[in-house]
């Protein structure tokens, strides 16, 4: 029994390109004819293992250890991601497979600035082409990063989040203003009427 189990994990693995292809012809299946994401919050099939896939922290995926050339296949595994328990998966109709993320899955790598009644409107694209608003449902957070700044990250859906190109930071900091929040200054952005705190304003003003 304990053999085939391992055979079981192995499986996903095996065969690079029919490993790939057979994922990918199963999530295509899954998605039907609907050009939305996949209803992957609907699938509860088997785990089949662990697959040597892994997502770098510039976005990059790798399967076998070679970068994937196909940005369509990217794309296409992109929307069959999901997260559960702080591991991410790749699910389809009938399979479930794990695989590595370095940081986040997503990179945000383009913004726009828009204004409606509520006031400045935040857009996000990520790596594989998703346009997100930037609201209460859709928050930025800011981390700590090792060189002493932050790093923020942009909530794109479920548990899935996109790390938010350096560039891209230095621009939210030009826009940065100062709110009260729960009784204290904070510096942040807005977006959609909605404020995401950085850090503490008066920290920020000894800094400049």
């Amino acid at each position: 029994m304990a053999k085939q189990g391992q055979e079981t994990a192995r499986g996903p693995s095996e065969g690079s390109a029919k490993g790939l292809d057979g994922l990918a012809a199963a999530a295509k299946d899954g998605a039907g004819e609907d050009k939305g994401l996949p209803p992957v919050h609907l699938w509860n099939p088997p785990f089949c293992g662990d697959l040597d896939m892994r997502i770098a922290a510039d976005g990059t995926w790798f399967y076998t250890g070679t970068p994937i050339g196909r940005p369509a296949l990217v794309r296409l595994f992109s929307t069959i991601l999901k997260r559960e328990d702080g591991k991410y998966f790749l699910v389809t109709p009938v399979e479930k497979v794990g695989i590595t993320v370095d940081d986040a899955p997503f990179l945000a790598v383009e913004m726009q600035r828009e204004h409606d009644a509520s006031g400045t409107v935040l857009k996000f694209r990520t790596n594989v082409d998703d346009w997100v608003t930037c609201d209460a449902d859709h928050r930025l957070r800011f981390e700590a990063a090792e060189d002493g700044g932050l790093t923020p990250y942009l909530h794109v859906r479920a548990d899935l989040w996109a790390k938010v190109t350096r560039a891209i930071y230095y621009d939210l900091v030009d826009m940065g203003e100062e709110r009260m929040v729960d009784g204290t200054a904070m510096f942040g952005v807005a977006s959609s009427g909605a404020f995401f705190a950085m850090a503490d304003a008066e920290q920020v003003r000894q800094a400049t």
